[in-house]
């Protein structure tokens, strides 16, 4: 019964609280939407990235949310809602009554849809989430740049569960390429970038200065300049923003993502331990 694989899925993360029960359920959910996702010709046009695509398939010590992608080629026409009938019978299979909304708009560039179940604690065995937390709703959303910039690589990768499939993911120089486009352009502070970016750099990844040139020239405070980053210019501008940031902020948006053990990590975050890791990874490259 398919149940019965949620709820063993479900136990090997031997959760500890409410939260990483419920974090739990959310990568469990993300993983069978992206075999559901396999099982069309979704990944013929799109490539996965974002946190998610590290926390499942670089085993990123921290939880993620939403599940995020690009198209291999710019489409302006591309539309969610082919794929949304297929997602939604995988995941019935599994137990989940899963309520999908596409949120896209006309013109716009990243489409969006929302995926939200609130019946499959009711027929799992959980030891946390009980009474009316029982109730909450898995909430993930879904997103896709049908504009994305250009210079991005991409290789296949693969998953046991539910069922062995493959997945078309952006390279790790090219993810790493997106994660510092969001660090030097997003405009609110966000930790689990930092918390990436430390990951990173432990990992002596290289960054595909092409694909983030070609993001910065598209989207964010350095549109339409014809920046040509490269090593001496990241250096410089990370520098700014690592000297502009409100740790304490950022320690806090990041910690209901992290199980305990990985807590006090988060006492080093400092003006001083983040240049110290981008002197590391600069001096790498």
């Amino acid at each position: 019964m398919s149940i019965k694989m949620i709820q063993e899925r479900l136990d090997l993360y031997k959760c500890l609280s409410q939260q990483e029960e419920e974090n739990a359920l959310r990568e469990i959910t993300q993983e069978v939407a992206l075999a559901a996702l396999s099982r069309t010709d979704f990944f013929k046009k799109a490539a996965f990235q974002g946190g998610t695509a590290l926390r499942i398939f670089y085993s990123l010590d921290r939880f993620s949310e939403d599940l995020d992608f690009i198209l291999k080629v710019p489409d302006k026409d591309f539309e969610f809602e082919p794929y949304l009938k297929p997602l939604s019978a995988e995941l019935n299979v599994y137990g989940y009554n899963m309520e999908i909304t596409d949120r896209s708009k006309a013109g716009q560039t990243v489409k969006k849809c929302f995926l939200k179940d609130n019946s499959l604690g009711k027929i799992l065995t959980l030891h946390h989430l009980k009474g009316d937390k029982s109730q909450r709703k898995i909430k993930i959303k879904i997103e896709i740049d049908t504009n994305p910039p250009l210079g991005g690589n991409f290789e296949n990768k693969f998953l046991d569960f539910p069922f062995a499939f493959a997945v078309t993911t952006q390279d790790l120089p090219s993810l790493f390429a997106g994660k510092n486009h969001a660090l030097l352009c997003r405009e609110y502070n966000k930790g689990r970038d930092w918390y990436d970016f430390i990951w990173y750099v432990s990992r002596k990844t290289h960054i595909n200065f092409i694909f983030l040139s070609n993001a910065l020239n598209q989207t964010g405070p350095w549109t339409g300049q014809n920046v040509s980053a490269d090593k001496a210019w990241y250096q410089d501008e990370m520098k700014k923003k690592i000297i502009s940031m409100n740790w304490r902020q950022a320690r806090e948006e990041l910690a209901r993502f992290l199980k305990p053990e990985f807590l006090d990590t988060l006492k080093l975050w400092s003006n001083e331990f983040f240049l110290d890791r981008l002197n590391k990874l600069t001096d790498s490259l």
